[in-house]
């Protein structure tokens, strides 16, 4: 509205303006040389404007005319850009979604028409390393780290591309570069902490840390459980150097994140080392109710140095009553109580404590029940059919990171260089999967686990010698006698030096037979009588599962059975009776058997001449 009026104002004004000139009388006369030239005021006035026009329009064709040249280069130029522009976004585009050869199309349309745009020259390397084309890929991004726009992500393409190449050094050394442009990178400072930590190089990664706490790149609480991460690897790598600066590092690692299984275990060393129990106690127990870890029990254990075994059991029952039963860490405390009861000689509390887990044991359930029956009744070959349950058994939780299984703990995953990786828990490989138990207890296992077999009542020598029955025609592949324990154990010689199968042979029962009759002795002649006979107030025998009917089985046919190799115990090597085998031996025979086998040498040569 203001609009309109001014501009009626204005018409208004210029109304007024040409009709007071068309009202001024007289005339104005224009001398120039010979010439004169007489007219009224309103048409010089008139003229005037005429002219003025006039001059305005031949200037306006003349620049337009003059301007011609640059508009058509602007013009052209705008249509180029836009063609760049348009390519860069279609090739972005198809790298999105894995096309190639489009991409490869839309990165030589952008070079063609936006050289100098930094998305071109990004489309162009991205292009190269989607083809795998990595020497291109290398020479675009040192063209784009030459540029003061495009340096960092210069810096970057270079620094994966030398990732991509294994050249750890050279990456680091990009991403000190990139880190000296801009301290807040968050690629370069992680790859820089990484590096310094991988090195040993604590001092300097705490150093990034504090840049990065400055920076704005880690939370406050993160910050905390890293620099205490960061002090404990410093401790750890001191302890034996200089115990004064790995004290001081853990007592602040243990400060900054309680809960770190590492710090608070060499923290507890420490305070326990100044008979400060309490503390140390404390210490313990925090990380404990935050992840039960078999070091803190041990720690907790000789927090108190001289302590007798039972002593140390108590105090390990008192730590493990502090977990519920409902956690998931409930069993490395029942597993520390077993460990302790074993060293007690309570060998009833570890029988205990272990039998819940004796269904579906792990690993270290097995171990124990193997130490437990070696240490408690002397059993070697119960304690071996453990030991081989165990190889099979379930793995405990470990120390993990990325897919990496370690027996101690690390600052950094070797994987992935990433700070504070490794968690305790059970690895990947051993998890339950819907397809069924992959682990199955064998029958050579479930029968050397069994009861053993009831002792043999031998006659006395005074008695009478009884002829000893005549025994059941039974197949030759299942004989159990004492006498002939020997052949097996020759045949076990031999298939010692081989690993233990994977999978269960079919006959495990007689394998298990055969185990059973070489650990027991050589029967003397007296003890292969009959026994004497039972008093009637004695409990009958129970039946071992040692041994099986053999009435499913069918009698031998005249063609030989093949012998089934005995497995043995890992731990028992067996003796090679038999020398090496000769290949030529093997072919030629005996003499005997090859008694007109031709002869070598002269001799020979000889014969077949005669001949």
């Amino acid at each position: 509205m203001l609009r309109i009026v001014l501009f009626l104002i204005l018409i208004a004004l210029a109304a007024a303006g040409g009709a007071w000139v068309a009202d001024q009388p007289g005339e104005l006369v224009l001398t120039w040389g010979g010439l004169r030239a007489t007219t009224t005021f309103p048409g010089f006035v008139l003229g005037l404007g005429i002219f003025a026009a006039a001059t305005v329009l031949v200037w306006s064709i003349v620049t337009m005319v003059w301007r011609t040249p640059g508009r058509l280069r602007r013009r052209r130029h705008e249509k180029r850009h836009a063609r760049g522009r348009h390519a860069i976004t279609q090739g972005l585009l198809a790298i999105g979604h894995g096309d190639t050869a489009l991409a490869r199309r839309h990165a030589d349309a952008a070079r063609r028409h936006a050289a100098n745009d930094p998305l071109a020259l990004l489309l162009h390397a991205q292009s190269a390393q989607l083809e795998g084309n990595r020497d291109e890929a290398q020479r675009v991004f040192r063209a784009m780290a030459e540029r003061d726009d495009t340096r960092l992500l210069g810096l970057r393409g270079l620094f994966i591309e030398a990732q991509r190449a294994d050249d750890a050094f050279g990456a680091v050394m990009i991403a000190e570069e990139a880190i000296k442009l801009s301290p807040s990178s968050t690629w370069a400072s992680h790859a820089v902490l990484g590096f310094r930590c991988a090195r040993g190089d604590w001092s300097g990664a705490l150093a990034i840390l504090d840049s990065n706490l400055s920076a704005g790149l880690v939370d406050k609480q993160a910050y905390r459980r890293q620099r205490g991460v960061l002090l404990t690897a410093r401790a750890l790598e001191s302890e034996t150097v200089d115990r004064d600066v790995a004290r001081e590092n853990v007592m602040e690692a243990v400060k900054l994140a309680p809960t770190l299984v590492p710090a608070a275990v060499l923290a507890a060393k420490f305070e326990s080392e100044a008979h400060q129990v309490r503390r140390a106690m404390k210490l313990v127990e925090a990380a404990w109710l935050a992840n039960p870890h078999p070091d803190l029990a041990d720690a907790y254990a000789h927090v108190k140095l001289g302590d007798t075994a039972w002593h140390r059991l108590q105090r390990v029952e008192t730590l493990a009553a502090k977990t519920p039963a409902d956690k998931p860490g409930h069993v490395e405390g029942q597993l520390a109580i077993a460990r302790a009861a074993i060293d007690a000689s309570e060998f009833a509390r570890a029988r205990e404590v272990l039998a819940p887990y004796l269904k579906d044991p792990t690993q270290r359930v097995a171990l124990l029940m193997a130490e437990l029956e070696r240490t408690e009744h002397g059993d070697g070959g119960r304690a071996r059919a453990w030991t081989l349950r165990a190889v099979r058994a379930r793995l405990d939780p470990a120390w993990t990171a990325d897919g990496y299984v370690s027996d101690r703990w690390r600052p950094v995953s070797p994987v992935t260089g990433r700070l504070d990786a490794f968690q305790w828990q059970t690895p990947v490989a051993s998890l339950p999967s819907d397809k069924g138990t992959m682990i199955e207890s064998s029958a050579f296992e479930e029968a050397m686990l069994a009861a053993p077999p009831p002792k043999r009542v031998t006659a006395a020598p005074s008695q009478t010698p009884v002829e000893p029955p005549a025994a059941a025609p039974a197949p030759a592949a299942q004989d159990n006698s004492p006498p002939q324990a020997k052949e097996p154990e020759k045949e076990a010689e031999k298939q010692a030096v081989k690993e233990v199968p994977k999978e269960v042979p079919k006959d495990a029962a007689q394998e298990a037979d055969r185990e059973v009759a070489m650990e027991q002795p050589a029967a003397t002649p007296a003890e292969r009588t009959d026994p004497a006979p039972v008093p009637a107030e004695s409990p009958p025998p129970p039946a071992t599962p040692v041994f099986r009917t053999r009435a499913d089985l069918g009698k031998p046919g005249p063609a030989p059975i093949p012998v089934i190799p005995i497995v043995r115990a890992p731990d028992d090597p067996g003796i090679d009776d038999e020398g090496p085998s000769d290949e030529f031996t093997e072919q030629i025979g005996t003499p005997k058997a090859h008694a007109k086998a031709q002869a070598g040498g002269w001799r020979g040569f000889w014969s077949r001449w005669g001949a």
